[in-house]
């Protein structure tokens, strides 16, 4: 059987209407609430484009209307394949006894420690050199470049997502949330995927309530946010919804929308925007890099001294890259820090010029 095909049994289950979303421990423990965090980073560059009366005449205009756009072939096809082989050799080095070709080992004890199925955030995953270099590709810097009238960036340490079709040991819950605090007011973020693989309407990929971002304010005066459950991610950046809250946001025009893509594709959208990821249903292995980029300017001396030293560890953090800077730590199995994490990544990237800027390092 060749790698990235598999065929799929897996199904999503109800979402109970308490909110559960499978997310890890850090192994830090550190959690940022809502009342007790100051809002980094503000700005109103994306909200004042949101305002413009006049059409950009590009993707842009899909992304201020709909709350994402896919920019296609960011990455040219053929190399964004290479790069998704790439990550399923990097996959297959962890010693916990997966095998690609024999479906008995997809399961949980002989894979690296994943979040809701598919999410690698340790093992200094976000560090690799593979990963590194798809960031700095500049198809996939370019529309974000557009987006904030920049090129002096700074790029997320984001999580990988690999997720195995046909998994018969997870229980599959949706996990709607956004990934911008209830008191951060505004436009403020457009993140981002980097699609390595197909992620047709029965692939795994990103699922997304269209039109809850025009939504989110109006929905946090009605439901003030209510302090983090203990499952909780510990960054501040974050907020989860039950069913109710989904329902809302139904009630109120917004439908559930499956985000088609093909390797090489750039996916951005409004960080207000509620969503989740979607199982595959098909024999694909979904396989993607998270990549956001916002502009160095926007982020204190302080948030860049905790980035470097974040980068100098090689960890991950999270969807934002320039202010309420959060170190996810090292991967943990059960309560304690998973045998098979790492010190550096199993291929160091190369220290260029534009990694160092785009991590925050060396100044523009």
């Amino acid at each position: 059987m060749a790698p990235g095909k598999v065929s799929s049994t897996t199904t999503e289950t109800s979402q109970s209407s308490t909110y559960n979303g499978g997310y890890l421990k850090t192994s830090h423990g550190i959690k940022h609430d809502y009342e007790d965090t100051t809002v980094g980073g503000v700005t109103d560059i994306l909200s004042k484009q949101a305002g413009r009366t006049e059409e950009f005449g590009d993707w842009r205009d899909d992304f201020f209307k709909k709350g994402y756009t896919v920019v296609k072939q960011a990455i040219p096809r053929e190399r964004a394949v290479q790069y998704g082989e790439r990550a399923m050799d990097w996959f297959q080095k962890f010693d916990f006894g997966f095998d690609i070709n024999d479906k008995s080992t997809w399961t949980e004890d002989h894979l690296p420690v994943t979040m809701n199925a598919g999410m690698i955030m340790g093992y200094c995953a976000t560090h690799e050199k593979w990963v590194w270099e798809a960031r700095c590709e500049p198809g996939v810097i370019e529309p974000f470049a557009q987006l904030w009238g920049t090129d002096e960036l700074l790029v997320s340490f984001d999580a990988l997502n690999i997720t195995l079709p046909g998994r018969k040991d997870i229980k599959w819950t949706p996990w709607p949330h956004v990934d911008q605090a209830p008191t951060r007011r505004g436009l403020a973020c457009a993140q981002g995927i980097i699609n390595l693989s197909e992620a047709g309407p029965l692939d795994g990929g990103l699922q997304l309530l269209q039109g809850s971002s025009e939504l989110f304010e109006q929905f946090f005066k009605e439901h003030p946010p209510k302090p983090k459950a203990d499952d909780a991610p510990g960054q501040f950046d974050w907020y989860g919804f039950t069913l109710e809250d989904v329902k809302w946001f139904e009630d109120h025009g917004c439908k559930l929308i499956k985000v088609n893509a093909e390797p090489g594709d750039v996916i951005i959208w409004d960080s207000r925007t509620v969503h989740y990821a979607s199982l595959p249903q098909s024999e694909t292995i979904r396989t993607i890099i998270y990549a956001t980029y916002t502009p160095a300017s926007l982020a204190t001396p302080e948030d860049l001294k905790l980035k470097g030293e974040i980068f100098q560890r090689f960890e991950g953090t999270t969807h934002w890259p320039h202010c309420n800077i959060f170190a996810q730590g090292k991967a943990m199995r059960g309560d304690k820090i998973c045998p098979g994490e790492r010190s550096e990544p199993l291929e160091k990237p190369e220290l260029t010029d534009q990694v160092l800027k785009l991590a925050g390092v060396k100044p523009y």
